[in-house]
């Protein structure tokens, strides 16, 4: 492989790694300042062991989201120089932006959220953990409205050769952000209520549930049932929005290699680029034009119409099914749970249902990583669409060295990924005594039971 490839395959990797954790914070903030707003309103001593519970999950995944995004942002300078001198107008202030207004105000109020809780007035630590949440949201707001001006370009000129900003507001706000920001926070809130599901079964089949065990999996499947039809509307609209500016990409996603009308919709088939062609398709006659356009005779540019500037047809194509398919599982289980539920009950749902939920706990990253292939595989062969290619920022490395640096990212992300999943086990598995008291007669979270000591001990 050539430099080039490497480089991308690198930080595709860094890039995969670090979005598996923000995927989860975002969503699991709001939760844990759900959790820890039903204990104060009515006392109950078991919202308050599932707040100090998944408040680790969250430090734990918020470490990890940071250290990984300190290492993704290096590879700017080491290989993709070009992109900060040629768009660097554009993408500095937004990330500048990020820092001063997201991670100060995460950063600022976490240490409070987590060893806050019998140091501070109840009052105030309600308040830090809600602007944690909000943080975190805002955090992803910056980072989506950089992607997606990357995608969608808007609001610049270029000056020889440089990007420069004209309107503020158009670089924000740019054609696909407003979609890219809703699709990307219900994927955050997915992937948390399949976590909480999916840890709460494992409770429940281990035989160590907890008082505030059916509580969580009822959370995390109610929200995983609303928000999934949900993410489904916000992806129909994101599509017809992509459809609109970067044909291309929906092109491939979709396999399409000459432009027609009433176009099947593939369900399975393997893109041959060399003959242009699908071989072993099976598809369902028209379903594709009705999708995308919402006219069954409507009309899909093939790749034909983008010789030389279209994206890898493939990884592009199998990338998106998976997404779709694992859209589609995450449905029948949060349904059929909730289903389940009403002629069961919580703590005797089947334990094959059990086990689904476990093996769906991290169904959310799957999707999640899937959907990011196909945004950013989607953009090649530029790197920001239609107006600066992607061979044109990077840096002129030998091969061989981003070649061990690529096999050193993995094998470190291998084992943190591992140490991540087992550490989330260990304390879901940990039987702990009850908390004294409901109200504030609790033991501080500095102590035996608090976070940094419980994740601590899950490493040992």
């Amino acid at each position: 492989m050539d430099a080039l490839i490497l480089a991308r395959m690198q930080f595709a990797l860094n890039i995969t790694f670090h979005i598996l954790f923000p995927t989860i914070t975002i969503a699991l903030g709001w939760i844990v300042l759900f959790m820890l707003w039903r204990w104060r309103r009515g006392g109950d001593a078991a919202w308050l062991a599932a707040y100090r519970f998944w408040t680790q999950v969250f430090a734990l995944s918020f470490a990890l989201g940071v250290v990984s995004g300190v290492t993704m942002s290096f590879q700017f300078g080491t290989n993709w120089p070009g992109f900060m001198e040629r768009a660097g107008n554009i993408a500095g202030p937004l990330l500048g932006y990020e820092v001063l207004t997201a991670f100060f105000l995460e950063a600022g109020f976490l240490g409070i959220m987590l060893f806050g809780r019998e140091r501070v007035s109840p009052r105030v630590h309600f308040v830090a953990t809600a602007t944690v949440a909000f943080g975190t949201t805002l955090s992803a707001f910056w980072i989506l409205s950089l992607n997606s001006w990357m995608q969608t370009p808007a609001g610049h000129e270029v000056r020889d050769g440089v990007i420069h900003a004209v309107d503020w507001w158009a670089v924000v706000f740019n054609p696909s952000f407003p979609y890219r920001l809703a699709h990307k926070l219900l994927a955050s809130g997915l992937t948390a209520a399949f976590l909480l599901c999916g840890v709460s079964a494992w409770q429940m089949l281990k035989g160590v549930a907890r008082p505030e065990t059916a509580r969580v999996l009822r959370v995390g499947l109610t929200l995983a049932a609303v928000l999934v039809p949900l993410q489904f509307l916000a992806g129909d609209m994101h599509g017809l929005n992509t459809l609109k500016h970067q044909p291309a990409k929906v092109a491939a996603m979709e396999g399409v290699w000459t432009t027609e009308r009433g176009a099947p919709l593939l369900l399975f088939a393997w893109p041959d680029e060399q003959a242009r062609e699908n071989r072993f398709a099976i598809g369902i006659p028209r379903a594709a034009s009705l999708i995308l356009t919402h006219d069954a005779d409507g009309e899909i540019r093939g790749l034909n119409e983008f010789e030389g500037a279209h994206p890898p047809v493939k990884p592009l194509f199998l990338a998106f099914r998976v997404m779709v398919g694992m859209g589609v599982l995450m449905l029948v289980f949060a349904w059929g749970g909730m289903w389940l539920y009403r002629r069961s009950g919580w703590t005797l749902l089947p334990r094959g249902w059990l086990w689904g939920l476990s093996l769906m706990s991290f169904s959310g990253w799957v999707a999640t990583v899937a959907g990011w292939y196909v945004t950013e595989i989607g953009r090649q062969p530029f790197i920001v669409y239609g107006v600066l290619r992607t061979q044109e920022v990077a840096a002129n490395n030998p091969g061989s060295m981003v070649a061990v640096s690529l096999a050193a990212y993995a094998t470190v992300y291998l084992a943190l990924l591992i140490a991540y999943v087992a550490a989330i086990k260990r304390m879901a598995e940990k039987v702990e005594q009850a908390e004294p008291g409901g109200q504030g007669g609790s033991t501080p979270s500095s102590d035996r039971g608090g976070p940094a000591a419980v994740i601590s001990r899950s490493f040992a």
